[in-house]
């Protein structure tokens, strides 16, 4: 069924009471000849995924939302696409709740909230017959509950004290990406993306842990590098950017 958004009545928004996972059907979407432009919104999802496909509680009351975008970068700038996503829902996080900077940014794309997780995002992409490249931006927000996680402390915003329905949080998710995605397209969008960002980073300057499948390595967190990878200074001083991996504090956060 495709709904409106208040405020935002050119979205084009497929709305499903239960789904396997909004990620795969917009990719469906796009495969099948979607132009792009689309949210797929989920009231349960039961096949939810998070990176390195662990999977994700996805019970009715929280927020599930994909959003599909063909071509919206080349090169370099692709890897940028989870900082603009993980700012993006921290600056809708605020308009729901009427904060500033309640949720803080953990690299690349993890909101924490005192310490506990409130998120989960998946961004994923493929190449079309037609030599498009479709963009999957996947966000799941706690609402009202949250798991229990092997790894992080969680939380949901209404334990948190703030109460926030789904049609309210998607729209300020919606409006929120759209005005993220014109900015980083813009002039130097990219310079005020990383500035925006490490604004509203945690752990900067403090040690911390990157676990990757091979292992892990730790140094002091020195913020972004020009694409959008994370900037460690090593125990011998040498400064080195990080692509891919779980990033830890000393609170094991």
């Amino acid at each position: 069924m495709m709904r409106e958004v208040a405020g935002l009545p050119h979205l084009r928004v497929r709305a499903l009471a239960e789904v396997g996972s909004t990620n795969v059907l917009a990719m469906e979407a796009a495969r099948a000849g979607d132009p792009g432009g689309l949210w797929i919104l989920g009231g349960r999802q039961v096949e939810g995924r998070g990176r390195r496909a662990r999977p994700w509680v996805s019970e009715p009351g929280n927020l599930y939302a994909s959003y599909l975008v063909l071509d919206p970068a080349s090169g370099d700038r692709l890897a940028q696409l989870p900082l603009v996503a993980a700012l993006a829902l921290s600056e809708a996080v605020d308009e729901m709740c009427g904060t500033y900077a309640l949720a803080k940014l953990k690299w690349p794309n993890d909101l924490l909230v005192d310490g506990a997780k409130i998120s989960g995002i998946l961004l994923e992409a493929t190449s079309l017959p037609n030599g498009s490249r479709a963009v999957v931006m996947g966000f799941g927000l706690n609402l009202v509950h949250h798991p229990d996680l092997a790894d992080y402390r969680a939380a949901d915003l209404a334990g948190l004290g703030y109460q926030v329905d789904v049609g309210q949080a998607f729209a300020a998710l919606a409006g929120s990406l759209e005005r993220r995605l014109v900015s980083w397209n813009g002039e130097a969008g990219g310079d005020r993306l990383m500035a925006d960002w490490q604004a509203r980073a945690t752990g900067l300057g403090k040690a911390i842990r990157v676990r990757f499948d091979s292992g892990e390595t730790h140094g002091i967190f020195e913020g972004l590098d020009e694409i959008g990878r994370l900037r460690l200074r090593l125990e011998d001083g040498t400064l080195t950017s990080v692509s891919a991996g779980d990033v830890f504090f000393g609170n094991g956060s």
